[in-house]
């Protein structure tokens, strides 16, 4: 089980890298924050499969507050980003 969990952190963090060069090289601010809210949801799966893995129970209040933060950054984002527009 840990062996399969391995793999899956590893590829979790393959997509944190190509979210990475999205960042880098994205035309467009809403490609950017797109990759940026990847970042978020891949460190919430990162911190729940350590949590499981390191039998650490706290892990799991850090990767709520992570996917509180992705959620907020997202509004604010979007209020920024009508601002903007409108």
């Amino acid at each position: 089980m840990s062996l399969f969990l391995g793999v899956i952190l590893a590829l979790l963090l393959a997509s944190i890298l190509g979210g990475l060069v999205r960042v880098l090289r994205g035309p467009a601010p809403a490609e950017r924050m797109l990759a940026a809210q990847l970042f978020g949801t891949a460190a919430v799966a990162i911190l729940l499969i350590l949590s499981r893995l390191m039998a650490m129970p706290a892990l799991l209040d850090v990767a709520m507050v992570f996917a509180l933060l992705a959620a907020v950054t997202l509004v604010a984002f979007v209020v920024l980003a009508s601002r903007r527009t409108g």
